[in-house]
């Protein structure tokens, strides 16, 4: 097993609308990963082959907001560039909700974005941190002025600090269904959901960190009521327990998620 993972992050002006960059160069035994639920978008452009779905085969992608795991084939060898995109990022760059991307993913050329230009030149370049700033300069050239309705966006930020829907709902003064079907219309997936999927994301980050802690642990620390509860949510978000995807897929991707 040969796996190469470098993180790093993009140009000040970009933070708002990318979280970070991961370059990726693994070569392993031919199988399938779990591309897990999360608070951001993906952006890929592979660098090698493609990435291998369901709904077809990318050599440039750009997926939306999901609430289950999505399934990636691979022949052994996977060489290519990440971006973690925030919702707002994806009316930056293309100029619309994320919603509209919501539980589908696309090739990046539909997108407006010159993707094989960008493989071509991601090829050529001698490093990661090269190659992170070719992305910058491809992504700045996209911004243009992002409109977005200020309730639902303070409603994404309460969330993110773990603020009950119910509560997020009085401080905008919207009914709890107002709020969803704004909600959703903006991102995809409803406060609740979302809410679900990141908390999903904080387990997962505690079970990459260098000090793996148990799952009773991660459990209680994540507002699970219990490690059943844990399990059982983890399954449904994943499809696997959480022992299983740790035995899996955690070798490939420990130390992936920033601090």
């Amino acid at each position: 097993m040969d796996v190469e993972h470098v993180v790093g992050l993009p140009h000040p002006r970009l933070r708002p609308f990318v979280t970070r960059y991961s370059g990726y160069r693994m070569r392993t035994e031919p199988g399938i990963h779990r591309g897990l639920p999360s608070r951001s978008l993906t952006l890929v452009v592979t660098m090698d082959g493609t990435v291998d779905l369901a709904d077809g085969r990318f050599a440039a992608l750009c997926g939306g907001l999901h609430d289950e795991a999505v399934i990636i084939s691979h022949d052994g060898f996977q060489h290519g560039v990440q971006c973690d995109l925030t919702p707002v990022g994806v009316r930056a760059f293309f100029g619309m909700p994320a919603g509209e991307l919501s539980g589908v993913t696309v090739a990046l050329d539909t997108l407006g974005v010159p993707a094989a230009e960008l493989r071509e030149r991601l090829r050529v370049a001698a490093t990661w941190a090269d190659r992170f700033a070719l992305v910058d300069e491809v992504l700045s050239g996209l911004v243009r002025p992002v409109r977005q309705q200020v309730e639902v966006a303070w409603a994404w930020q309460r969330l993110a600090a773990g603020a009950p829907v119910g509560e997020i709902a009085a401080e905008v003064g919207w009914s709890r269904q107002h709020l969803s079907a704004r909600f959703a219309a903006e991102y995809g997936l409803t406060p609740k959901v979302v809410a679900r999927v990141m908390r999903f994301e904080r387990a997962g980050r505690m079970l990459r960190g260098e000090r793996r802690p148990t799952l009773t642990e991660v459990a209680a620390a994540c507002g699970y009521t219990d490690q059943a509860h844990f399990n059982r949510d983890w399954r449904a978000l994943c499809g696997a327990t959480p022992t299983e995807w740790i035995t899996a897929e955690l070798p490939f991707v420990q130390g992936s998620e920033p601090g």
